[in-house]
């Protein structure tokens, strides 16, 4: 072989080689002036990952990547659904306190008012309790610094002020009514109960009434201990009252439920694209499986509440009064980041006993359109005709063969309009700028001692008579920028007298007594009484 005819064979190789050196130097060049390192696009497979990347590499200006993500991560969120939620660090720990009964603080309850912290009450069992603290008391200093002006306004501030480890000091700095000077209170946070049963009492010598507020970790104890109280005044009937209550655990609500029902009733089932279905069934040891039972709920009435309330409508183990229900009906598990943040991500959905699912329709992505709802139904005169929504969904049917009704929510037996008496644009405008709370605090404080040697709710009527309490809220009002309009303010005189009137009783006696006050002249428990008095709770087909 020659010379010549060895290096024209060798020759196509070293070009190949060249070619590959040259792609390969170029390369290494490109990416070293231009910085555009993209070979990492297809390395995950997740665009995602891949755009956080590339922001945290090759963006020009530097980027908190973790302050991007938890912008993101509520606004993919939503794409979901309207109950899948983040909720971030600093967040969590007050989303948990009412579901875990319990939080560790100072045990007030307050509101900004002017130019102060109000304290509007004191918690039972709470440190601020054993410290002396008084409702009426103005917080005016925190730990030996001024806490008045505008700072007031910020609530997040606040409970970070008060609230911290349980054992650990908060000096607190008061203005007391009658008293000169300030008072000094120096107190060691505690465990601060939170309660989820709002009122427990007899409303008759017979029927027994329980408010629950919502459903957390303490829920069913605190139940069976109202029970208790009720068994000492020997009750035969019971009102559960639902109403502005959103729910929480389903654990308490199957409990209850269990309570009342006979052996192997399916209280609720769940199904999801990865959840088989479970099923949830009574033991047949509830103490209480004959009472006669009357549940009332309202367009607020959500989740685990719906949870019990259709438990008993399809077992027909009681009746259900007012209007239909929230409509919410989606199953969350908790999931827990290291730093504390928590995604609560839908998996299934409720299903009542008949089938039918609590969720009401969303559409992904829309969550404006689904928060407007309650809004909707108002407009479509919901509140106020059972027509209708009578037959907005399909048919169901109950353990004795009752039509019930799907659509989202449950729709009561025993339909109770919206009272709309005296709501005018003038009562509207004084509920929703607060301005009946902030009078009656003011009342109250002004008043105290008086309100609280006060026996009954008749003497306090009175005593607010005699003070020309309405003329002096509408002096108030117009002070604070709502003018009198006086058709309107005639129009609306006896629901105003009746939300001052309660709201002053709440702010003397606590929220259990003015609960008392207002289910004297509340339609759906004066209903619920003529249905016990005819004995008709139990349903028939």
């Amino acid at each position: 072989m020659s010379k010549k005819k060895s290096v024209s064979k060798i020759q196509p190789i070293f070009i190949a080689i060249g070619v590959i050196l040259g792609i390969l130097i170029g390369c290494f060049y490109s990416s070293l002036y231009s910085g555009n390192n993209l070979s990492i696009i297809n390395a995950s497979g997740n665009k995602l990952n891949d755009l956080l990347y590339i922001i945290d590499d090759q963006y020009v200006d530097t980027i908190n990547i973790e302050e991007i993500v938890e912008k993101s991560l509520p606004k993919i969120l939503k794409e979901l659904d309207p109950h899948s939620v983040y909720i971030s660090s600093k967040d969590a720990e007050q989303s948990m306190q009412e579901l875990k009964g319990s939080f560790s603080g100072i045990g007030i309850q307050f509101f900004p008012y002017k130019d102060t912290i109000r304290i509007t009450s004191i918690i039972k069992g709470g440190p601020s309790e054993s410290a002396g603290l008084k409702a009426g008391d103005r917080i005016v200093q925190i730990n030996g610094q001024e806490y008045v002006g505008e700072k007031v306004q910020n609530n997040e501030e606040t409970m970070k002020l008060l609230k911290g480890k349980q054992g650990s000091t908060v000096a607190l700095g008061v203005k007391r009514n009658g008293v000169d000077g300030i008072l000094n209170f120096e107190i060691i946070r505690g465990e601060v109960p939170v309660k989820t049963v709002n009122a427990v009492y007899m409303i008759n010598d017979t029927v027994g009434y329980i408010n629950i507020g919502s459903f957390g970790e303490t829920t069913y104890p605190e139940f069976l201990a109202a029970l208790a109280k009720l068994n000492q005044h020997d009750f035969r009937n019971l009102i559960i009252d639902l109403r502005n209550n959103l729910g929480g655990y389903m654990a308490p609500a199957i409990q209850i439920a269990n309570e009342f029902l006979p052996e192997k009733r399916l209280v609720v089932y769940t199904e999801g694209r990865k959840s088989p279905r479970e099923d949830y069934y009574s033991d047949g040891r509830g103490t209480y499986q004959s009472i006669p039972l009357i549940i009332l709920l309202d367009e607020t009435t959500a989740s685990a509440s719906e949870i019990l309330a259709g438990a008993i409508q399809d077992n027909d183990r009681g009746k259900i009064i007012g209007r239909r229900s929230f409509g919410k009906g989606l199953v969350q598990i908790p999931i827990n980041f290291n730093d504390g943040s928590i995604l609560r991500i839908t998996k299934a959905r409720y299903y009542t006993p008949s089938g039918r699912c609590l969720q009401k329709p969303y559409v992904p992505g829309l969550d404006e359109e689904y928060e407007q709802d309650l809004i909707k139904r108002a407009e479509h005169g919901e509140y106020y005709s059972q027509d209708s929504i009578k037959n907005s969904g399909k048919e169901y049917h109950t353990l004795i063969g009752r039509t019930v009704f799907g659509g989202g929510g449950i729709v009561p037996d025993v339909f109770i309009a919206k009272d709309t008496l005296g709501i005018t644009p003038y009562f509207k405008e004084i509920y929703m700028r607060g301005l009946l709370h902030n009078f009656s605090f003011e009342y109250v404080d002004l008043n105290r001692n008086k309100l609280e040697n006060l026996e009954s709710f008749k003497d306090v009527e009175l005593t607010l008579s005699k003070d020309q309490v309405f003329d002096k809220f509408i002096r108030f009002a117009d002070s604070n920028g709502v003018k009198r309009r006086n058709l309107m303010i005639n129009e609306s005189k006896k629901i105003i007298t009746q939300y001052l009137i309660t709201q002053i009783i709440n702010d003397a006696w606590g929220n259990e007594k003015a609960n008392v006050y207002a289910n004297e002249t509340d339609p759906m428990v004066i209903k619920a009484l003529d249905i016990i008095r005819h004995n008709e709770t139990f349903p028939h087909k």
